[in-house]
């Protein structure tokens, strides 16, 4: 019997599942942005229920990115903290192609569409993207982009397509248009099971000392200008 845990702590969401021969058997989720407090224990308890220890898991799975710099550090830390104790692989799926295998799962790809394309917010009018066919396949590189009236113009006029993320509402009525729908939300944890047990079938394990994040942009950190004293 084959289970992984999953972790996906790349946006304002906090959300850990358990996928169990390819279906998801227990689900976690917390949006007030406590991934530091939540993520662990979150896992703890998905395991506690099910009478399970991190060793009875084939494999952890966890969000590489792009993303919030800290959520996703919270993440794989983690991740890497359950398989060094438990002695199991470390597997990794990106923020993108959680939301288009979300859009799949759940059923909100619309009919004839072309594309899926998956925005992670990145401030301002600036999204983490890329192109993916309905079926799942990437088509088109990773990138930050910012986004204005003739962003996607070529794979717009085709038919069809499917922004969903938590960057799609804001670049809705930019990109509104016959054939464009949005959907604003977080990936989800649940939505890694698919992609997650097609990287252990093919072994496609991350180095648990030295993999890191993908954060595609180098983290700024910046001074407040509150003068506390």
């Amino acid at each position: 019997m084959e289970r992984i845990i999953l972790i996906e702590t790349s946006t304002a969401l906090c959300s850990t599942a358990l996928a169990q021969d390819g279906r998801v058997v227990a689900y976690k989720e917390n949006a007030g942005r406590e991934h530091a407090a939540l993520t662990a224990p979150f896992v703890k308890e998905m395991l506690d229920e099910k009478g399970l220890k991190v060793s009875d898991c084939s494999a952890v799975c966890v969000c590489k990115g792009p993303g919030s710099y800290t959520g996703l550090r919270v993440g794989v830390s983690t991740a890497k903290g359950l398989c060094f104790g438990a002695g199991i692989p470390l597997l990794s799926v990106g923020s993108l192609d959680t939301l288009v295998w979300q859009a799949i799962a759940e059923g909100l790809v619309p009919e004839g569409c072309k594309y899926i394309i998956p925005m992670i917010d990145a401030r301002r009018m600036e999204v983490y993207t890329a192109v993916f066919t309905p079926d799942g396949k990437q088509v088109g590189k990773t990138e930050p982009k910012i986004i204005d009236s003739s962003s996607f113009a070529s794979e717009r006029s085709e038919g069809p397509v499917l922004f969903i993320g938590d960057g799609a509402q804001k670049c809705s009525e930019i990109l509104a248009g016959p054939g464009a729908s949005f959907v604003q939300c977080s990936p989800k944890a649940s939505a890694m099971a698919a992609p997650a047990f097609t990287a252990l079938h093919e072994k496609r394990f991350e180095d648990v000392a030295y993999f890191e994040p993908f954060y595609l942009k180098e983290f700024v950190a910046t001074v407040s200008r509150k003068k506390l004293f």
